[in-house]
């Protein structure tokens, strides 16, 4: 499974395109906030010759729902996240007042819901969605047992976890999300976070200060 990380907007935020040999892809948190960003995305999918397959939120802050309505109508795609995100994504446009960001590309709403447990096929490649809130009050990290990869949006970072200050976070919750359900997938795996560089759980285990 191959992952490529494009990272948009004023909060830095990781969209991630993630394919395998068969040219079909998904788009993670598509962030793109402007159109140089919008464009960037699409140059991206065309000059790799990719098929975008499914839209899939990680979770619904601000930061990560930007380009949803651009890759909506780009490429035809239902946006998919888990029910318990809803709110969260209906709260945007007050979130957007409240920072002073303008929000002229409202997201659609979600057609598809995924549950905890769900396998996200697409090509040759599987996902299991595992439910990792905390940061959140439904947010999804998306593995690949095969290639030992993580998309796991804002709950785990290089030496860092997700803020637990925004309604519906929980910083219990969230440190029960990372060590019950992200460590036991083991320290080879790659963890490709909402913000900064990617990791390994390995590594989180031994050297994130949040996590001893």
């Amino acid at each position: 499974m191959l992952v490529a990380k494009l990272t948009f907007n004023p909060f830095q935020e990781n969209t991630y395109i993630v394919y395998d040999d068969t040219k079909e892809c998904i788009i993670f948190d598509p962030g793109m906030y402007t159109a140089e960003e919008r464009n960037q995305l699409a140059d991206f999918i065309q000059q790799n010759e990719l098929k975008p397959v499914r839209l899939i939120n990680t979770h619904c802050h601000i930061d990560h729902v930007f380009g949803n309505n651009f890759v909506h109508k780009t490429y035809n795609l239902p946006l998919e996240i888990h029910k318990g995100e809803l709110p969260v994504l209906e709260a945007v446009p007050q979130v957007c007042m409240m920072y002073g960001v303008p929000y002229s590309d409202p997201s659609p709403m979600p057609e598809r819901f995924i549950k905890e447990g769900d396998i996200i096929e697409f090509g040759n490649s599987k996902l299991k969605a595992i439910f990792t809130p905390g940061h959140s009050p439904a947010s999804l990290s998306f593995y690949n047992e095969t290639s030992k990869q993580l998309i796991a949006g804002d709950v785990l970072f290089y030496q860092s976890i997700g803020r637990t200050d925004l309604p519906g976070g929980d910083m219990a919750t969230l440190l029960g999300s990372i060590k019950d359900n992200i460590f036991p997938l083991g320290d080879e795996v790659t963890v490709y976070p909402g913000h900064g560089p990617k990791t390994t759980v390995g590594y989180e285990r031994v050297n994130n200060p949040f996590l001893q």
